[in-house]
């Protein structure tokens, strides 16, 4: 069987999936002309949704596309088609989302940039930091990763909250509400954690009405989708005090463009999408695991509803 790799990492999956799956016929490339020519032959696709959105475009679709992003927006546009099956990366993002997570929740508590600063002035900074223990968390995005993250923070003594599609029991976290609750938990929170997946329900969530329910101590970390954050509403509630920081992992435009208010906002850090990468070995033994179930029938891990968009 034929199966068309469009990665920008090619190379590096062409080994993997040499020694994983060694039965399959490899075709690998980055370049537009040379993954038209031959995609229509491969009934499996496995890349980057960049990529791979063109060929949709032109006509040419595979019985099944696996993205190597846990992000598929390219691959919904209204134009393309929907009628195979799409599946998206999970599985893999868990334990690198965490450790980001948790790398700029001590920062925080242990006020790493400040103290920096005071080193810079030559001024000693004898302040007592805080403790995660006993803080709220609320991950906004109880998915995959979202569930990852709040295990992986559990055993720090951190609350957790978080938020969903819909209600919902799911341990460790103490309450799962819905997206309308949001506005309640928030004000609750020390940690404000987005993992949002880009969908018509998730945009324009972070306004400036949910901004002033915040506590003002509160830290913001948005490692989901820049489209869920207005961003002078963002940038008006640091200037204001309603937040004591921001991490911005994801913007609506990136690279961020010079002038853009971000890069001068007061105690927020831009983080250039970097918190989760894909790592080929964990991607490629996704890929030969689902293949098992295509070839089987049994349903494949990550299945993109369509209509819900993830």
């Amino acid at each position: 069987m034929r199966l068309l790799i469009a990665e920008a990492d090619q190379a590096l999956y062409s080994e993997l999936l040499g020694e994983l799956a060694p039965e399959l016929e490899l075709i690998c490339s980055d370049r537009a002309d040379e993954l038209a020519e031959h995609a229509a032959r491969c009934p499996v696709w496995l890349g980057q949704p960049d990529l791979l959105a063109p060929l949709l475009r032109q006509g040419v679709q595979p019985q099944w596309l696996q993205s190597t992003w846990a992000g598929i927006t390219p691959l919904l546009a209204a134009d393309l088609p929907s009628n195979y099956r799409l599946t998206r990366a999970v599985g893999i993002f868990g334990q690198v989302m965490a450790e980001y997570v948790l790398c700029h929740l001590l920062a925080h508590e242990r006020q790493l940039f400040s103290r920096l600063a005071a080193q810079h002035e030559q001024r000693w900074d004898n302040r007592l930091p805080h403790s995660l223990a006993g803080r709220k968390a609320l991950i906004v995005g109880c998915g995959d990763i979202g569930l990852s993250v709040a295990q992986f923070l559990a055993p720090f003594g951190i609350q957790l909250y978080g938020i969903a599609s819909s209600a919902r029991q799911l341990p460790p976290f103490a309450e799962v509400a819905g997206l309308d609750d949001l506005p309640r938990l928030v004000g609750e929170a020390d940690y404000l954690i987005n993992l949002l997946p880009n969908t018509p329900a998730t945009q324009d969530v972070y306004d400036a009405a949910l901004f002033a329910c915040c506590k003002s101590n509160a830290l913001f970390i948005n490692a989901g989708r820049g489209v869920a954050v207005v961003d002078q509403a963002l940038v008006s509630a640091l200037q204001q005090g309603q937040l004591a920081g921001a991490v911005i992992d994801v913007c609506r435009e990136e690279p961020l463009p010079a002038g853009h208010p971000f890069w001068a906002a007061p105690h927020l850090l831009l983080t250039g999408h970097s918190s989760a990468p894909t790592d080929p070995r964990l991607l490629a033994q996704l890929f030969v695991d689902n293949l098992t179930r295509w070839r089987t029938g049994v349903e494949l891990r990550g299945l993109v509803d369509f209509a819900r968009g993830y």
